[in-house]
């Protein structure tokens, strides 16, 4: 008879075949456990070794953060000294043109082409009259005096 339950088990599928018994029935029990008179005793061995573990964890946290600090700030200041640098030689150009303007706009031909341009001629003798001699007689002859002169370098 067991032989011929088992040809048949094997002959229906696994989807048509239900099962009645599923095995035994779990049966739970609440049970009241009271725990407040239980005392933690403290494991001074156990103690210490967390304080180290605790400074040992603070000691490396501090020295990765200031190392990562120190690297940022050097980014940062790598940053700023590339900006300096191109203010710097922008500036810097900016200068050597204004010079060039400068010397081209001081150059005695152009003002001289530019004043001809205006009208303006060259100046004939006795045209000149110096401010700080007073005149009685502007007829009256005035006597020659040596000006100390002033030598610039590079003028």
């Amino acid at each position: 008879m067991a032989t011929a339950a088992a040809v048949m088990r094997g002959a229906v599928p696994a989807a048509r075949r239900s099962t009645f018994f599923t095995g035994t029935p779990e049966i739970y029990f609440a049970k009241a456990i009271d725990n407040s008179r239980l005392v933690k005793v403290e494991d001074p061995g156990r103690n210490r070794e967390m304080k180290q573990f605790g400074t040992a964890l603070a000691v490396l946290f501090l020295l990765v953060f200031t190392y990562a600090w120190q690297h940022f700030r050097a980014v940062e200041y790598g940053y700023q000294i590339e900006s300096a640098k191109r203010a710097l030689g922008n500036l810097t150009e900016m200068n050597r043109a204004l010079r060039l303007e400068d010397a081209s706009l001081r150059d005695p031909e152009r003002i001289d082409v530019i004043a001809r341009r205006m009208g303006l001629v060259p100046l004939e003798p006795g045209q000149v009259i110096r401010m700080d001699t007073a005149y009685t007689d502007s007829n009256a002859p005035v006597m020659a005096r040596a000006e100390p002169v002033m030598v610039l370098a590079g003028h």
